[in-house]
């Protein structure tokens, strides 16, 4: 089914037969009320003109985060810019209940104001393709307090402090929610490991392949892909857990597997270039001096 886009937060509300919002260009919405809501619609897909961020517990519909599933209970965060796709399906289950909130900005609202370019600055309004962000019950009383704040801004009467207020409780969760991703990249070890064993099993992959000089060098792009990540948020992890971004992961592996043939057979420099998908071995001598500090006909006779 095609996606439903949503151009406005008033349509927002409209769509899923809420109230009326009190504000144009910012919302808080209960969950719960969503949910119940939603249970009357039929759209399972959208894709919104606005940011959202969303806290959410007792999950009652599965949620198709990027390309993640999450159906559980833990306290959940997730980040959406304009133009990113969100599907969610029902999950029948009569034990759970679904609580949190959805803040819903349209961009017109930070207008001339700190947060109008910065906010694209947050990577994770790029994890469209990741995991979401995991709470502990102190992040999220944090986390709520400050909801709490915008929307008890909003429901008073707006005057010409409204928006500066508001913007900076905006700002508020941002940084702590900064904050808690870089706490989830540490504390999620388990996940992290094996994510550097997925890499390291994409690379061997895609340099055991024998049509490299066809298909090129791998990008940055084509391995966040095969792990299901965008590559900001597998970058952020990977500087995080090793130091290196993925583009020195990827010569990294492009470089042991030089060593190895330059060592096992006598292949010439040009033919190893051309296997490890350089169209000229200058830049692949390069990038192995770079890397190395020896010329590849300099490790082979070293080697020898």
């Amino acid at each position: 089914m095609k996606p439903y886009h949503i151009r406005s937060i008033s349509e927002f509300h409209n769509v899923f037969n809420l109230p009326k919002p009190e504000h144009p260009l910012i919302s808080v919405v209960d969950y719960a009320v969503l949910i119940e809501a939603k249970a009357h619609s039929e759209i399972n897909a959208t894709i919104a003109d606005y940011y959202s961020i969303s806290m959410k517990r007792g999950l009652s519909e599965k949620m198709r985060y990027g390309q993640q599933d999450y159906d559980f209970d833990e306290g959940i965060m997730y980040f959406l810019a304009p133009g990113q796709l969100l599907q969610t399906n029902p999950v029948r289950n009569p034990d759970l209940k679904p609580s949190g909130w959805i803040l819903l900005i349209h961009p017109d609202f930070l207008w001339n104001t700190s947060l109008a370019k910065q906010i694209r600055q947050y990577e994770f309004f790029d994890y469209s393709v990741n995991e979401a962000l995991f709470l502990s019950e102190k992040e999220e009383t944090t986390i709520n307090g400050i909801i709490q704040n915008i929307r008890q801004e909003y429901h008073t009467n707006i005057d010409k402090f409204s928006q500066h207020i508001i913007i900076s409780q905006i700002e508020t969760l941002l940084n702590y929610s900064e904050r808690f991703y870089q706490r989830q990249f540490i504390t999620r070890q388990i996940t992290n490991h094996n994510l550097l064993n997925r890499l390291e099993e994409v690379l061997d992959a895609y340099f055991g392949n024998q049509d490299l000089l066809s298909k090129g060098q791998p990008t940055v792009q084509y391995i966040s892909g095969q792990l299901n990540l965008s590559p900001a948020y597998l970058r952020s992890m990977l500087k995080l857990l090793t130091g290196k971004n993925t583009q020195q992961h990827i010569h990294d592996k492009l470089i042991e597997k030089a060593k190895e043939k330059l060592s096992t057979t006598d292949l010439s420099v040009s033919e190893i270039a051309y296997e490890l998908g350089f169209e000229h071995s200058q830049s692949f001598s390069k990038l192995f001096k770079t890397k190395t500090d020896m010329s590849p006909s300099g490790f082979r006779q070293a080697f020898n």
